[in-house]
C-alpha cells in the first residue's frame, strides 16, 4: 500500500461511516419526534386529566420539561407529523424492537400507542386512497425528519405524495425541498405537458442531500395557455402571470387601469423594475405590483417600499392619493410580515397567491407510474 491508496482509504471510510452516522441519526430523530406525537395525542383524547390542560397543553409540557429545542412550536410540528404519517407507526415500531439498547430502555407500556389507533380520525387518515400513501418503510428510511416536517405542512394528499416521490428520486436536502414547494414545482407540473422532462430538469437544478445538512384572502391564478408546454419553469410562471393581464386585473376587482409592465425606475444611476404598475381610477393612485415566485422575504417589503417612496416624490400628481404596493407571494408567515413592513408605508399589503391547475388526474397518473 503506498501514501496515495491510504488516502483513498481512509477518505472512504470517513464519507462511507459519516452517511451511516447521519442516517442513523435521522432515524433516531424521526422515531422520536413521532412518538412525542403519539404521545401528545393519546394524552388529548385519552388523557385521565386532559381537561386540566386543555388549549395549553402544549405550552404547559414545554414549561414541565424544559429542555432546550423542546417547545410548544416543535411539539404542534411532531403531533402534526403523527397525524399525517399515522402508517410510520410500524416501521418505527419495527426500528424500537430492533435496537437492543431501545428495546431494554422502552418498556412495552411505552412502545404501545403505537400498536393501536387512538381515534376515528386517525382511521379516516388510514383509509386514504393506498396509492397516496407512500410506502411506510420508504418514508421512514428514505426522507428525514426535517423533510417530513415541510411535506406534513400540505394538506392534499396527492401533492403531499408527489414532493415526498421527488425528494427521495432527487435525494434533495431539506433546503432544496423547501425551495421547490415555495417555487411551485407541483402546480407547474401540472400545467408542463411533458412532465418527465420537466422532473428530469428539476432534479438536475437541485442541490443533493448531504450528510453535513443533518389583502384577505389568497389571491388564485388561472392561466390556460400554460400546461400547453413541455416544461414550465419558474422563469416561464412568472412571466405567464405577466402576460394574462386580463385574468389579473379580475382577481384585483374593478377600478384598474393598466399603466406599465416592469417600469424602469432609475435612482441614483441604478436601475430598478416594478412588475406592473396600474392607476385605480375610483381610489384615485397608483398601484404597484410585485409578483414573487417565492415565499415572503422581509427584502420585498423593502423593495416594494422603495417603488412607493419613489412615486410618492415623482410621479404622484397633487390631487392623486398616496400610492398602494401590492406584494404577491406563494407563501407568506404573518408574523414575519408583520415584523417586516413594521415602520414602512402603511399602505404595502403583502398576500399569498395560488395557481389553479387544470386537473390533478394527470399528476396522479404521474406519481403512479413513476419510478423512485
Amino acid at each position: 500500500m503506498d501514501f496515495e491508496a491510504l488516502v483513498k482509504h481512509i477518505s472512504t471510510i470517513q464519507s462511507t461511516l459519516q452517511a451511516q452516522a447521519a442516517h442513523a441519526v435521522n432515524l433516531a430523530l424521526t422515531a422520536r419526534n413521532w412518538l412525542m406525537g403519539c404521545y401528545i395525542v393519546e394524552f388529548e383524547q385519552n388523557g385521565e386529566d386532559r381537561a386540566a390542560y386543555g388549549e395549553q397543553l402544549l405550552k404547559k409540557l414545554e414549561q414541565r420539561l424544559n429542555v432546550k429545542g423542546l417547545n410548544e412550536r416543535r411539539f404542534r410540528e411532531f403531533r402534526r407529523l403523527y397525524l399525517v404519517y399515522p402508517q410510520l407507526k410500524e416501521p418505527i415500531a419495527q426500528y424500537i424492537l430492533a435496537g437492543s439498547e431501545i428495546r431494554h430502555t422502552l418498556s412495552a407500556e411505552f412502545t404501545d400507542p403505537i400498536r393501536h389507533t387512538v381515534s376515528a380520525e386517525l382511521q379516516s387518515v388510514n383509509n386514504q386512497p393506498s396509492e397516496w400513501n407512500t410506502q411506510a418503510d420508504r418514508l421512514f428510511e428514505r426522507l428525514p425528519y426535517s423533510h417530513l416536517k415541510f411535506i406534513s405542512k400540505i394538506e392534499n394528499p396527492v401533492k403531499r405524495a408527489f414532493y415526498e416521490m421527488e425528494a427521495i428520486r432527487g435525494c434533495w436536502s431539506a433546503r432544496e425541498l423547501e425551495r421547490q414547494i415555495n417555487s411551485l414545482y407541483y402546480e407547474r407540473s401540472g400545467l408542463s405537458k411533458n412532465k418527465e422532462a420537466l422532473s428530469a430538469l428539476v432534479q438536475r437544478q437541485a442541490m443533493p442531500l448531504q450528510p453535513k445538512n443533518i389583502i384577505n384572502t389568497p389571491v388564485t391564478l388561472e392561466f390556460l395557455g400554460l400546461n400547453d408546454r413541455a416544461l414550465v419553469t419558474e422563469n416561464d410562471l412568472e412571466q405567464s402571470i405577466l402576460d394574462n393581464l386580463q385574468h389579473f386585473l379580475l382577481e384585483m376587482g374593478h377600478g384598474f387601469c393598466f399603466e406599465a409592465r416592469q417600469k424602469r425606475i432609475l435612482i441614483d444611476g441604478d436601475y430598478f423594475f416594478a412588475d406592473l404598475v396600474f392607476y385605480h381610477r375610483i381610489l384615485k393612485c397608483h398601484v404597484i405590483v410585485e409578483l414573487k415566485i417565492d415565499r415572503f422575504r422581509h427584502e420585498y417589503a423593502s423593495q416594494l417600499n422603495l417603488y412607493l417612496n419613489y412615486f410618492k416624490a415623482e410621479v404622484m400628481q397633487p390631487d392623486d392619493n398616496p400610492p398602494v404596493g401590492i406584494l404577491l407571494c406563494t407563501e407568506k408567515g404573518d408574523t414575519l410580515v408583520k415584523y417586516a413592513t413594521a415602520g414602512l408605508d402603511p399602505n404595502i399589503f403583502v398576500q399569498k397567491y395560488m395557481i389553479e391547475l387544470p386537473t390533478e388526474e394527470e399528476i396522479k397518473k404521474f406519481i403512479s407510474t413513476a419510478n423512485y
